[in-house]
């Protein structure tokens, strides 16, 4: 028989995977950041994760980051929008979160500007871009990504660009899937000799539970992690994502 391991159990076996797998690619784990995806998972999961250490947490839903700040409001929990955002729901993110990680066009960023000045309120962000060919995908076009950036840091002072954002092909095709990562990361070399005042392409949000090793060996700072984390989700990835 054996027992479920607790989520301080799996977190310290995901820490070290990932650790295991940047010393593989010549990297240094130091350079790897876990992002832990807590969508579909209720109260009682994130009171545990949090418990674990774990006060920094993404989300798909801003439906969700609202509702679980006001019965987790105690736990000091640092919000990250990581789904595809309509820009009529920007005020809750510039209210509840302190990054977005999927901000990919001018409308969602004029929206979100407005918000966050009506706040009082600054936020991270990173750039979403579309990697894959799949219609289900979300992003900045790769051939628009520079002159985007531009206009950002140049209307939007309340709006900090901090790196890129992607999700890789879903497929079993390995060199698909690094094609995809490797294009964000080519960007983000781009990006940076731009000399862009203000931006400063620190991170890589790239990789999932299912592609993390892939990611991690083309550069991956930032890796959103749920099910290998959370275990299995009550409801498919296609009911909660996209929105």
């Amino acid at each position: 028989m054996t027992t479920e391991l607790t989520f301080p159990e799996r977190l310290a076996q995901l820490k070290q995977r990932i650790h295991d797998v940047a010393v593989a690619a010549g990297r240094d784990p130091a350079e790897v950041n876990l992002l832990p995806v807590s969508k579909t998972f209720g109260e009682e999961a994130i009171r545990e994760a949090v418990a674990a250490g774990c006060h920094r947490l993404g989300e798909n839903r801003v439906q969700e980051i609202v509702a679980k700040q006001e019965v987790l409001e105690d736990c000091n929990i640092s919000w990250v929008m990581i789904g595809h955002l309509q820009a009529n729901k920007a005020r809750d993110v510039a209210r509840y979160a302190t990054e977005i990680q999927s901000l990919d066009r001018i409308s969602l960023a004029k929206a979100l500007e407005r918000r966050l000045q009506n706040e009082g309120r600054q936020i991270d962000a990173l750039v979403q871009v579309k990697t894959s060919p799949e219609p289900s995908k979300y992003g900045a076009d790769p051939d628009e990504l520079l002159n985007l950036i531009k206009h950002f840091t140049q209307h939007m002072p309340s709006i900090h660009i901090k790196g890129l954002m992607t999700m890789a092909i879903h497929s079993s095709d390995e060199a698909a899937v690094r094609q995809c990562f490797r294009t964000l990361r080519e960007l983000r070399d781009e990006v940076r000799k731009a000399g862009i005042e203000g931006v400063t392409m620190d991170k890589l949000s790239m990789g999932m539970s299912g592609d993390m090793e892939l990611a991690i060996a083309e550069g991956a700072t930032e890796l959103r992690i749920g099910t290998a984390l959370f275990g299995a989700r009550p409801y498919g990835d296609d009911y909660y994502w996209p929105e």
